[in-house]
């Protein structure tokens, strides 16, 4: 192959977690593929990972300002898909973790399906940042495939061309969903020197075969082959992703390099000109960047088999010391019981619920149900998680209101015990959910305690006298902010997000600002007149849309709430 130079670029690791909008400050990393090497004997796949370039983050896993994140001797418990059961997690490389992520294949604007993916891995991602970890996140593009070139010929454009404008589309929706960018996204198509590197070493090892400028795996040679999914070769059907052909020794064997047709996109290779199989592409990529042994490897339920299953394989035959210590993979997003996918047509894609709902409302939907769990796509779990963000900011933002009104060298350095313990509870609570396998779920229901003292602090007359009330306030925001942060769930200002929040009730609900402040006037004249019926039914058809009337000494206000209808049906669902 000769000592072709690679020119890839990579994203210079986070000093510290910053929110949208996101900066992708960039840096060269240059890329030199080993030599081959000619001896036919069973040898590793050449890595790259000895460049200091990506695995040293010197991050520190700082999640906001001066605030230092948990220790990295924190106990973490996730569950290996591989052994079918939680484990403690222990680093190959102590205080540095090497993770890979299946990412999209890109020809079509990504579901909320997707979302769930890559949400659940920067939560994870996150999380152990904040635990101190120097993580190295590689999230590959998948921009040569059967789909890609099946749209591009139906849309008369070329290939590469379709797939990197999407993959664009696809950083837009993961800065909307406020998913931090991975270390480094690596491409198919900038890696064909390391695909086709592997390829050749899987078959001098014996564990593939040519056929007419294909090569095909041989998994009668491999014969852990199941350990993943805990399928049987017998099981396997020909079809699911391993394409039909009588060529094959085994219908389950699967193609590492297919010939090229007239008309698709191909590289030179030893057997002739074409392009690679899906699945070694993975195996190729995570080697490169994070060596044959690294700690977690991760993806879609729907990953496990054919996808992870032939990574394994073909991974440990290309290295005999190939070894993934987690395999970790999330539930799908189901529709009426069904998995959400394109290949169903049955999927909502993350710009369609974007138009409706804030991307924060989202995320929050998303991560409100523990990540291996299905979560059943409904308007009214969107329509909670929206009305949860708002409550949540508007908290923050009467809090981070009273805060400003008294000089911070005013506020005094100690809080009140009952303070003290109510946060130090919340954050045991958030480190133990967390380190259990990332109950995103249990951390969120917690957040319900320090929220409420916020508002009592703020709103009631008992609170309103309580000692140091202000400095209790202070340390309860950050608190309260700096888990919202590892959760993905801060943004740049409370005041920002409550507007986009209202704008958005405001558009599901066919009314404009004007109208609904119209609506409150007509109701304020009627109870001056005493037709409290009237008043009464606008309230009511206000409410119906989901626009909640909250009347005080002041006036009436509006806020974004649950509709009527759904309202009435979450209570039938609970």
């Amino acid at each position: 192959m000769g000592s072709l130079i690679l020119t890839l670029k990579c994203y210079k690791p986070l000093a510290s977690i910053k929110f949208s909008p996101f900066i992708n400050s960039f840096h060269t990393l240059q890329l030199r593929p080993p030599k081959p090497n000619n001896r036919r004997v069973f040898r590793c796949f050449s890595t790259l990972n000895s460049s200091p370039n990506v695995i040293d983050d010197k991050s520190n896993g700082k999640t906001d300002g001066d605030d230092k994140p948990a220790s990295a001797s924190t106990q973490l418990w996730l569950y290996n898909t591989m052994s079918r059961k939680r484990e403690l997690f222990k680093p190959k490389v102590e205080g540095k973790v090497g993770m890979y992520v299946c990412g999209v294949t890109a020809y079509d604007l990504s579901h909320i399906g997707h979302a769930r993916v890559y949400v659940t891995f920067d939560v994870l991602y996150r999380y152990l940042r904040h635990l101190g970890y120097e993580v190295c996140y590689v999230r590959n593009f998948t921009d040569v495939d059967d789909k890609i070139i099946a749209r591009a010929n139906e849309l008369g454009e070329d290939p590469i061309s379709l797939s990197r404008r999407y993959c664009e589309e696809f950083h837009q929706d993961m800065v909307d969903l406020h998913c931090l960018p991975p270390s480094v996204e690596p491409r198919v198509s900038d890696h064909m020197p390391h695909i086709i590197d592997m390829i050749t070493q899987i078959l001098d090892n014996g564990f593939a075969y040519r056929v007419d400028g294909d090569v095909y795996f041989s998994v009668n040679k491999f014969p852990e082959y199941g350990q993943l999914s805990g399928r049987k070769l017998e099981d396997n059907r020909a079809g699911e992703r391993v394409a039909v052909d009588s060529r094959k020794k085994n219908p389950a064997d699967f193609a590492l390099w297919k010939s090229a047709k007239e008309g698709e996109p191909f590289w030179e290779s030893p057997w002739g000109p074409g392009r690679p199989g899906w699945h070694i592409e993975c195996s190729a990529m995570s080697a490169a960047y994070l060596g044959h042994s690294f700690d977690i490897h991760g993806g879609g339920m729907d990953l496990v088999f054919p996808h992870h299953e032939n990574e394994i394989a073909q991974s440990c035959a290309a290295c005999n010391n190939s070894h993934i210590s987690y395999w970790i993979h999330n539930g799908f997003v189901t529709i009426d019981s069904e998995k959400m996918s394109k290949s169903l047509g049955n999927f909502f894609t993350i710009r369609q619920v974007m138009e409706l709902y804030h991307p924060l409302a989202l995320r929050l939907f998303l991560i409100g149900t523990h990540y291996r769990s299905p979560i059943n796509y409904s308007v009214v779990q969107l329509e909670s998680a929206s009305e949860r963000i708002f409550y949540i900011y508007q908290t923050l933002h009467d809090c981070e209101k009273a805060l400003s009104l008294l000089d911070a060298a005013a506020l005094k350095d100690s809080i009140p015990p009952d303070t003290v313990t109510s946060i130090n509870k919340f954050h045991n609570d958030f480190l133990a959910s967390m380190s259990d396998d990332l109950h995103t779920t249990v951390v969120l229901a917690a957040l319900s305690d320090p929220l409420k003292t916020i508002n009592d602090l703020l709103h009631t007359r008992k609170g309103k006298k309580q000692a140091m009330r202000l400095e209790s306030l202070a340390a309860l925001e950050k608190t309260i902010r700096n888990v919202l942060t590892v959760l993905g769930l801060m943004s740049t200002g409370y005041s920002e997000v409550l507007l986009q929040l209202r704008e958005k009730a405001l558009k599901r609900a066919n009314l404009t600002e004007d109208q609904v402040l119209q609506r409150i006037e007509d109701r304020t004249v009627a109870r001056k007149n005493k037709e409290y019926e009237k008043s009464d039914a606008i309230r009511k058809d206000l409410a119906a849309v989901g626009i909640a009337l909250m009347d005080s000494p002041v006036g009436t206000t509006w806020r974004p709430a649950l509709p009527l209808a759904l309202q009435e049906q979450a209570v039938a669902t609970s």
